[in-house]
């Protein structure tokens, strides 16, 4: 199977544990039966958004979930029932390096919901730890030889984190790091791991604010001979203003194919609905209309991009 990907990509991602547990339900550590059936409960929530926006014409052929095994097992079996994009993570939940959720059992499980990607999210800064650095990039090279000699597709979530250094750089602004450095450790991230050895298909990465780095960011992805390899923009949380932003920027570029999208879309309709202010279908749709106009901003800034 050939490296990359080569359909547009839209997806819904909801497979936070940790942070989702704790910061939507107040739960720390080990949820009990009910906690779970809760937290599960507000994810299936987020499925039926999805399913609203499908009925509602969102194209099927690029809709997609990527959610996780412990709170959305019956989400991914119903996501790969009706033909959709699934995604699913390989990585420990909340931990600061790379380690596979299930230890060595990892292709078991990967094996039994056969998802569209293998996901990973990757905390990875050149110019940081370099033990962790490449106590990370030889996990991650077993996964993607694991996957790659199997004819699975990997998706690759890169986080770069300000080293304190960095910070210091740009007079602890998180904003000028973003907009003055991120962009450069992002293709030096990319490149170090490729020379590793991991080689995803899709590269998940951070909005960027310039389109020219969202152009170097591609490039670096396809660089010696891996044409088809391709990029999607993450959405960090941020408000729908800056992800538009972010979409606008990626739309048209060569190598950027989509999104993969998850508190935006989804956060503030799970206080509502947790908190009794909305119903369930109320919730449902608000996700589904914050999908639907993501994808318009992405397409419309495409064939804006395409024309020009």
């Amino acid at each position: 199977m050939a490296l990359g990907y080569d359909r547009r990509l839209y997806i819904v991602a909801f497979d936070h544990r940790g942070s989702f547990q704790k910061q939507l339900f107040g739960v720390g550590g080990e949820p009990t039966a009910e906690e779970a059936r809760r937290i599960s409960d507000a994810k299936r929530v987020i499925w039926e958004g999805l399913e609203r926006a499908l009925a509602e014409g969102v194209p099927r052929d690029a809709a997609g979930a990527l959610v996780d095994e412990r709170f959305g097992a019956d989400i991914a079996r119903a996501a790969k029932e009706r033909g959709l994009v699934l995604a699913m993570p390989a990585e420990s939940s909340g931990r600061p390096d790379f380690e596979f959720e299930y230890g060595e059992d990892f292709g078991t499980h990967i094996e039994a919901f056969d998802p569209t990607f293998t996901k990973v999210l990757v905390r990875y800064n050149a110019e940081g730890d370099r033990a962790m650095n490449e106590r990370q990039a030889a996990r991650l090279r077993r996964l993607s030889d694991w996957l790659h000699e199997r004819g699975r597709k990997f998706l690759f979530e890169l986080l770069v984190p300000a080293e304190p250094a960095q910070l210091e750089a740009v007079d602890g602004s998180t904003d000028r790091y973003d907009g003055e450095l991120r962009p450069r450790l992002v293709v030096d991230a990319i490149r170090e791991l490729q020379d590793a050895g991991v080689e995803p298909d899709v590269w998940k990465i951070e909005g960027l604010d310039r389109r020219e780095d969202c152009a170097r960011a591609a490039e670096a992805a396809r660089r010696g001979g891996r044409d088809g390899v391709v990029c999607v923009v993450l959405g960090r949380g941020a408000n729908d203003t800056v992800v538009e932003h972010w979409l606008r920027q990626g739309a048209g570029v060569s190598g950027y194919v989509g999104f993969a999208i998850g508190r935006t879309f989804w956060w503030d309709a799970l206080v509502a609905y947790r908190d009794g202010e909305a119903t369930r279908e109320e919730a449902a749709e608000r996700i589904a209309g914050k999908y639907r106009r993501m994808i318009e901003v992405w397409e419309e800034a495409t064939a804006t991009a395409a024309a020009a």
